[in-house]
């Protein structure tokens, strides 16, 4: 049999809902511009330097974080290492300790999962690496954790922080702190500051490089 018709007052529903959610998309994107104007410049540019000081010195570098902000982890490291890639250049040595699931639920089951972090940081950081810990509150006790196990092992902090920047804000070396009190902006923005932070980086390796390569001709 044919489908019956919706009822007039049917589609206006939907139509309206349509209209609704669009409005919802738009003031999403609108409030996004608003958090982006808050991002620290100064906190940036002093992560570009540590970061290009760690890959500089051969160290290496790890970044935490838990739901949306491990998938950001994760996220950054894949640029870290890939798209920072310059001939002439050392890669960057970069890990996501939340990438290793059989490790992570591991501690998670056997001790608490506010262990999982500052066991493999206590395991594989060493004097001089760096840790980045991705938070939007601030408060996860297994990033403040691990932040702990960073600088008890000698490493450089950095965090990328919401809302009032937590307990993650006084423990690390750099608050990348975003003062918004929504995780959706905070984490859309955290991930924009990692693609800023890979692209400031990659064109200071290529342009260390190419001085390098001038003096190379010179001599």
């Amino acid at each position: 049999m044919p489908r019956a018709p919706r009822a007039a007052t049917d589609l206006f529903s939907f139509h309206w809902d349509m209209v609704s959610s669009v409005s919802v998309a738009a003031d999403f994107f609108t409030d996004l511009r608003g958090v982006l104007a808050l991002v620290p410049q100064d906190a940036i540019e002093r992560t570009v330097g540590l970061l290009l000081e760690t890959q500089a010195s051969g160290r290496r570098v790890y970044v935490i974080g838990n739901g949306g902000s491990a998938a950001t982890a994760s996220h950054f490291v894949c640029d870290l290492v890939k798209s920072t890639s310059v001939s002439g250049a050392e890669p960057f040595r970069a890990f996501a300790l939340t990438d290793n699931t059989p490790l992570l639920t591991a501690w998670a089951n056997d001790s608490a999962y506010e262990r999982t972090f500052a066991e493999q940081v206590h395991a594989l950081v060493d004097p001089g690496d760096v840790v980045i810990g991705v938070s939007a509150s601030g408060n996860s006790p297994n990033i403040v954790a691990g932040l702990a196990a960073a600088a008890a092992r000698g490493a450089r902090t950095v965090g990328l922080l919401g809302f009032d920047g937590g307990a993650a804000r006084s423990q690390v070396d750099i608050a990348v702190h975003i003062p918004c009190n929504d995780y959706g902006l905070v984490e859309a923005v955290h991930l924009a500051i990692s693609h800023a932070i890979t692209a400031a980086i990659k064109e200071a390796l290529q342009s260390r490089t190419a001085q390098s390569q001038i003096r190379v001709k010179v001599l």
